[in-house]
């Protein structure tokens, strides 16, 4: 697949320098091109945060510098790219929807947050692919069901881009927007899906209760599967008890796919659980110890949901790294000489900023700026794209260049670092804290580092009590 042209590789004729083919490729160049890329991507990381580029762009760079490189060396084609791209998908989107039920904390004080973004998320969604829809229509002549297919995937917001990024909010702005993102990213998937499940339908009454019938068989499923998981998890003293539960859930994810049900559901119910252990396993009655709370025990859960917070995101910054590279490899440089894909690409940006704008005001979330910039779309954006070109090839629409997918991409990540830029925050990433601690207060993950972040509380200016400031030497400035 290309993003942008009809062929991977820039328009100009590369000078082959030497003659290479797949059958030159061994086990051992895989290997050093597979580590090269992960340790280039750490790099690029730490680039990013001293001059506020994104690292996505970074990525993205890397990967059509490589395509590039390969051409000039002959190889023009990249073996079983389908494949790879499947794999990739599919094991990506379990690990980004298990890490965003990591973060989301069901407690009694976040749940007015919890339910402002998430019904931010899910209107800003709906609001936002309806009007990139009905642009395909008017624009493109593609038909509402497709539109609604490709508008879906840009109406996501990266929470792989903002949760790395909005370090120098304010503590109330910050929390929005990892909720809201991490909403983003879970509607997104589980809507884009529903609608492929039922492009056959032939009435919005078939598709209602073709909807509905999914949701409560794979509600039903997933929570007795993930209640059965969680306790028999903490129950396993082996250390290998991490990888035996994911092969668990790809094994119980793929089955569910192969029935068409909506097997992310069930990731998402396991990720809060391990979260939110207390509020699914209650002291009935408040008894303590009592049923079922006394099925678990609280140290093995704590232990438990630390070691798996770590596992996805190591596992997030590696298909991060890989996914952002492939897709560089797929663009054509030919993409930025059209100007008819660069002012479709963005017309589609500026509705995502118009319906957000609208959205914010509606909902009376404050400061408007920056958080109406904040709208980077990324991985999943670019996951849900390969996933439409791989598995539903019926749907794909010839009258869509995918370069409008990197230029969308480009402007909200740009538009994203100058807003943060010049509200003097920059591209802060959360303050570290100790992984081993894991407080009540939402966790903002920086994937990009594959390190768990977080800030320290910032005192009331209103209270009569005030810390007085301390000093320390050790706190890092500000990049940027």
């Amino acid at each position: 697949m290309t993003f942008g042209g009809s062929s991977p590789a820039s328009s100009v004729e590369p000078v082959y320098l030497t003659c290479m083919t797949v059958a030159d490729i061994n086990a051992y160049g895989l290997v050093i091109g597979g580590s090269l890329v992960i340790i280039l991507s750490y790099f690029a990381n730490l680039l990013a945060k001293r001059t506020n580029i994104p690292s996505v762009l970074v990525l993205i760079g890397m990967g059509i510098a490589l395509r590039e490189g390969l051409n000039a060396i002959g190889l023009t084609s990249i073996p079983f790219e389908s494949l790879v791209l499947e794999l990739l998908g599919t094991i990506g989107l379990i690990f980004i929807v298990l890490e965003a039920a990591l973060e989301l904390d069901l407690t009694r004080d976040k749940m007015p947050l919890i339910v402002k973004s998430a019904t931010m998320a899910l209107l800003a969604l709906l609001g936002s692919s309806a009007a990139i829809a009905a642009f395909l229509n008017m624009s493109m002549g593609i038909p509402t069901f497709e539109g609604w297919v490709y508008a879906i995937p840009l109406s996501i917001m990266s929470s792989a881009i903002i949760i790395p990024s909005v370090g120098g909010l304010s503590p109330a702005s910050r929390e929005f927007m990892v909720y809201e993102s991490t909403f983003s990213d879970i509607f997104g998937i589980m809507a884009f899906y529903l609608l492929l499940g039922n492009q056959d339908a032939v009435s919005g009454a078939e598709v209602a209760k073709s909807v509905v019938g999914n949701l409560l068989g794979t509600l039903l499923i997933s929570v007795v599967v993930a209640y059965l998981m969680v306790y028999v998890l903490q129950k396993i003293e082996s250390g290998v008890r991490l990888f035996l539960s994911i092969a668990v859930l790809l094994l119980i994810y793929a089955i569910q796919k192969l029935f068409h049900l909506s097997p992310l559901i069930l990731i998402l119910i396991f990720g809060l659980m391990l979260n939110n252990h207390k509020l699914f396993f209650p002291d009935w009655l408040g008894i303590t110890n009592g049923w079922p709370g006394k099925l678990l025990k609280d140290d093995r859960m704590k232990a438990l949901h630390h070691d798996f917070h770590v596992l996805t995101l190591e596992s997030a910054f590696v298909i991060r790294t890989f996914f952002f590279v492939l897709f560089g490899m797929t663009v054509s440089l030919s993409v930025f000489l059209n100007l008819e894909v660069l002012l479709q690409g963005l017309i589609i940006s500026v509705l995502l900023y118009v319906v957000r704008l609208l959205l914010l005001w509606f909902m009376k979330q404050e400061p408007l700026s920056p958080l109406l910039y904040i709208a980077p779309r990324g991985l999943i954006t670019v996951l849900l794209f390969f996933a439409l070109e791989s598995q539903y090839s019926n749907l794909v629409q010839t009258g869509f260049d995918q370069g409008i997918l990197l230029v969308v991409i480009l402007t909200t990540s740009l538009v994203m670092t100058a807003a943060l830029i010049s509200k003097g925050s920059g591209l802060q990433p959360v303050p570290e804290h100790d992984l081993e601690s894991l407080p009540e207060a939402p966790r903002a993950t920086n994937m990009a580092l594959g390190t768990r972040k977080e800030s320290a509380p910032i005192p009331d200016i209103n209270s009569e009590e005030m810390p007085a400031p301390e000093a320390d030497e050790s706190t890092p400035t500000s990049p940027g």
